[in-house]
């Protein structure tokens, strides 16, 4: 009686059993060293820079990501935004942010790189005691005054910042808000944490 149908079944068997196991194990190897070129929670909560697509930003629209473990923000302001930065600067305690936190690139009126002015990336939480204010684009709301030009509410004490993230006058809050440092990797895509001129802050 031949046993050849028996022991190349048995091999065919066995060769495909191997080929299972060799499988899932390099997937089980492959599956760590992917995750760790990913930067851990730890990384993103000590600064890890954070990719920021914006192509879908429209004006006067705001996205908002985390760095830090601090919201973001992200505003692509429209034209007459910008141009009602110029009237505001009388309601303002720091309008030239000479006491306020941002790269030397973003001390301007528009406190943002000159190249992608309309484009404003700021640290969301309010200067005074930490809450995150709001933001409040619209014109003159009764509850903000004729004078309101859009900007950011402050719920928990009334602080108020215009869409520079500029500090009003008379509010708890001392200073403006923070710009981190960023870049553009291209038209459409922000790197926030990390620029060119300053490095990792």
């Amino acid at each position: 009686m031949s046993t050849d149908g028996v022991d190349n079944s048995r091999r065919r068997f066995l060769t495909a059993a191997t080929s299972v196991v060799g499988a899932v194990g390099t997937v089980g190897l492959i599956i760590p060293f992917a995750s760790s070129m990913n930067p851990s929670a730890r990384a993103k909560a000590a600064g890890a820079p954070v990719e920021v697509d914006i192509s879908k930003l429209e004006p006067g629209g705001m996205i908002t990501v985390e760095w830090r473990g601090k919201p973001v923000w992200i505003v692509r302001r429209t034209k007459d935004n910008m141009d009602d930065l110029k009237k505001n600067i009388g309601h303002l305690t720091d309008a030239e942010s000479g006491a306020s936190k941002q790269p030397e690139y973003a001390k301007n009126f528009h406190r943002s790189r000159t190249d992608h002015a309309e484009i404003i990336v700021m640290e969301g939480i309010c200067t005074h005691l930490g809450c995150s204010p709001k933001y409040r684009p619209e014109l003159a709301p009764a509850d903000l005054g004729d004078d309101w030009m859009g900007g950011y509410f402050c719920p928990c004490h009334g602080s108020k910042f215009d869409l520079s993230g500029r500090v009003y006058s008379g509010v708890p809050a001392p200073s403006n808000l923070p710009i981190p440092p960023h870049m553009y990797l291209s038209e459409t895509v922000i790197l926030v944490g990390l620029d060119t001129a300053e490095g990792a802050a």
